[in-house]
């Protein structure tokens, strides 16, 4: 079963037909040249096409069209697919969907080959946190094997609808690290997602590992997480957290006072940085085309 969502993102080239376009009728009825209009015959009204016939359906041709290329399929990486309209999301000022940010995770699990770290796809954190039954709950999460990770990335979104497929407006994430045996949830807004953050931290605490103690997992709102300055960047200050993350865990020498990774996110994540990464993203997606 896929549980994969699509996630708003940017209108294809053409921005979609005008609202009078899907439902074409004859047309207004216009008086036809003839007799007088004196005459029994001149005071007839005769309903004939639309004079913009022909440019509304050529509208409707472009906008398949469009529609059919935006689809198009531009690169297989691991278990994920980018279409063209990725492209156009990380080209704009848009919100990143699902496909992007599963992208780049594929891609940091590529560079950081160690078992300890597991950076969860979005539409499986998803389906933890809005799984409508608990009781399938331990079969869908054990093939994440999260008892023998010691570092673990859950991608957070606000949409709750199930049956929603293009929803949400938040994206946020909760990391899990196991000396500190800790939660912490990085929100890029003021916190917005907290109340989806804990529930998700509810749904898979019990399953970090046998002990009592991984039970007992301590949860964190991070008050001092990088914050976006506009409000459609959110996706990307996750991807930026996670990476900065993964190095961080990776390196002995970025440790604060209580061992964990503030101030490196701090100082990794800048709004300089996270400005340069959509165009980052798209040279690296652009590479690995021509590499196909």
């Amino acid at each position: 079963m896929d549980f994969r969502r699509k996630i708003a993102g940017p209108p294809p080239d053409f921005a979609g037909p005008p609202s009078d376009i899907t439902g074409i009728t004859a047309g207004p009825r216009r008086k036809v040249a003839g007799p007088p209009s004196g005459s029994p015959e001149g005071r007839r009204t005769t309903a004939g096409p639309p004079p913009d016939f022909a440019e509304r359906n050529q509208l409707i041709d472009i906008y398949i069209m469009g529609k059919s290329a935006a689809d198009d399929k531009i690169l297989s990486y691991n278990d994920v697919v980018l279409r063209r309209s990725d492209l156009d999301i990380l080209s704009g000022p848009y919100f990143l969907n699902d496909r992007i940010i599963e992208f780049y995770f594929s891609y940091l699990s590529s560079c950081h080959v160690s078992q300890d770290i597991l950076l969860v796809p979005p539409s499986i954190a998803f389906w933890i946190l809005n799984c409508p039954d608990a009781t399938y709950l331990k079969e869908f999460i054990e093939p994440l094997k999260l008892p023998e990770k010691k570092l673990v990335i859950f991608p957070v979104n606000d949409n709750d609808d199930m049956s929603l497929a293009e929803g949400g407006s938040h994206w946020s994430l909760i990391v899990y690290e196991r000396n500190g045996n800790v939660f912490v949830h990085h929100d890029s807004n003021h916190g917005m997602n907290k109340i989806k953050a804990r529930k998700l931290f509810s749904a898979v605490v019990g399953f970090m590992g046998d002990s009592t103690s991984a039970s007992k997992a301590k949860y964190l709102d991070c008050v001092d997480s990088p914050q976006q300055t506009n409000g459609y960047d959110c996706g990307v200050y996750v991807i930026a957290i996670a990476r900065a993350i993964c190095c961080w865990y990776e390196s002995s020498e970025h440790k604060d006072a209580e061992g964990m990774w503030f101030s490196f996110v701090k100082e990794q994540v800048t709004s300089t940085v996270v400005s340069q990464m959509r165009k980052e993203i798209l040279q690296l997606i652009k590479g690995l085309m021509e590499k196909k």
